[in-house]
């Protein structure tokens, strides 16, 4: 069975932040994860982990001045300190929430003359960032992101972002894949997944409905379909649900319960068949 995290940044906002951790367990989610902690204490928000048996599975590093428009920092030539300064900061908050993966925003590059200069910095800001997780046992997340909901994000192609792995040649360097940033910038997204999956380079993923960013029920993309590709291929990673719920959190889960309902139905024969090999075993 897939395992699907809160994104609680876009998930629960009918209530206070602190407050959405007993809302996603509630609901049946084992996994959460977020864009920015930095507004909370890290110990309070392990108190909320620790009170309602979840997991954080992911954050952002810091992505510079948000206020600024500033989306990541990691290509952008002058900034390495700042980026790194971030990642520290986000590995402390890592080791107090247990969370193992840390995504560190590219930034953005308006100017295509400045292209060249920004690649080479992307790809040692990230060797030194991927070395600065790997001594805290921590991985490294990169995220393509679609150039209309994002103008100018230095990634935002999934054959990019396997070049930049291929490039930075870190082990603890890996792909969020966020499905439906892939569906606005390229389609094709099972052949993609099929690719980075099968590559073992997809660390962690992400969901919504395309094109408006809501439900994952909703929009051009079978999920349906899409989940029985993912289980095909034996992903084992979480998946998180960054999208906007069109009318409420709660009243747009019917998606998970209706896939939470189906794997158990299918799981169902195979425990059955399971118990019938071991009596037919037991009596040879």
């Amino acid at each position: 069975m897939l395992k699907f995290a809160a994104n609680l940044s876009l998930l629960y906002t009918e209530v206070p932040f602190l407050e959405r951790y007993a809302q996603a367990a509630e609901d049946g989610f084992r996994g959460v994860e977020c864009l920015f902690p930095y507004d909370e204490e890290a110990h309070a928000i392990a108190r909320q982990l620790q009170d309602h048996g979840l997991q954080q599975v992911l954050i952002n590093a810091p992505p510079g001045v948000a206020a600024a428009g500033e989306k990541g920092l990691a290509c952008l030539p002058g900034r390495q300190t700042e980026c790194l300064d971030g990642v520290k900061k986000a590995i402390d908050y890592a080791l107090i929430l247990g969370v193992p993966r840390i995504h560190v925003m590219a930034g953005i590059v308006r100017d295509r003359g400045a292209y060249a200069a920004a690649q080479e910095q992307y790809l040692d800001t990230l060797s030194k960032a991927a070395s600065l997780l790997q001594g805290a046992g921590l991985d490294l997340m990169i995220e393509p992101i679609n150039p209309i909901d994002m103008p100018g994000y230095f990634l935002s192609g999934q054959a990019q972002a396997r070049d930049v792995l291929a490039q930075v040649n870190m082990d603890n360097l890996r792909i969020q894949m966020d499905l439906y940033h892939c569906q606005r910038t390229e389609g094709d997204v099972t052949r993609q997944l099929a690719e980075s999956i099968g590559a073992g380079l997809v660390g962690h993923m992400q969901i919504a409905g395309a094109p408006d960013r809501h439900e994952p029920d909703t929009g051009e993309l079978n999920y349906s379909y899409v989940f029985t590709q993912l289980e095909a291929l034996g992903y084992d990673g979480w998946i998180g649900c960054e999208y906007r719920p069109a009318h409420g959190t709660r009243e747009g889960l019917g998606w998970l319960q209706r896939y939470r309902s189906a794997a158990a139905a299918a799981a169902q024969p195979a425990a059955a068949g399971q118990r019938q090999n071991i009596y037919r075993t037991r009596n040879e």
